[in-house]
């Protein structure tokens, strides 16, 4: 498959470096899409992570006898690491529950969600210093950053939790933008 490197044997290190980017990138995104219960991603991502793994490591086996090969597997590895932990960042892919403990009141910041798109629910309870009213809401991983905008502002001294929830179902979510709607003519 790769006779070039007969040729030219100082690629090798290089396809090792960056097939392992791109094969670690990949699991990195399988393992997200499997938590999320995305049967249908997981497994395409999950075949063309192991196509990469195997034909770099078949390579390995029987072209690489060099330290630089082995260090460029481990450095792939790593970089790997890397970039699929940046990518997962920029996609923002899921849902999360926040949940909001404040001693301002839970119901302006229920209305303050609510302009914004957001539902929430107000929640009484005894904290163990004073009362407190919890907000909960469910919202895109990509909005978080924002609303955590709205609770510094509101209340700046208010404490909150972050969950990861696998679905959700019927509630009240802003409206997303559909990726194609940006380019339909006329509205």
């Amino acid at each position: 498959m790769f006779d070039f490197l007969d040729v030219y044997p100082w690629l090798l290190p290089i396809i090792i470096f960056f097939g392992r980017i791109v094969d670690v990138s990949l699991g990195t995104l399988r393992i997200i899409f499997v938590s999320k219960g995305e049967k249908y991603k997981a497994p395409l991502i999950g075949f063309f992570e192991v196509f990469i793994w195997i034909v770099v490591i078949s390579e390995i086996f029987s072209r690489a006898n060099s330290m630089l090969s082995y260090v460029a597997y481990a450095a792939g590895y790593a970089s790997g690491n890397f970039v699929g932990i940046i990518i997962e960042q920029k996609i923002a892919y899921g849902v999360l529950l926040v949940r909001i403990f404040t001693q301002k009141g839970g119901s302006p910041l229920v209305y303050i969600l609510s302009s914004e798109g957001y539902g929430g629910t107000t929640i009484s309870g005894k904290g163990s210093q004073a009362q407190v009213d919890i907000v909960e809401t469910v919202i895109d991983r990509k909005s978080m950053k924002k609303v955590e905008n709205l609770i510094n502002r509101y209340d700046p001294q208010a404490f909150f939790v972050v969950e990861d929830v696998r679905s959700k179902r019927k509630g009240i979510f802003p409206k997303s933008e559909s990726l194609f709607s940006r380019w339909r003519q006329g509205k």
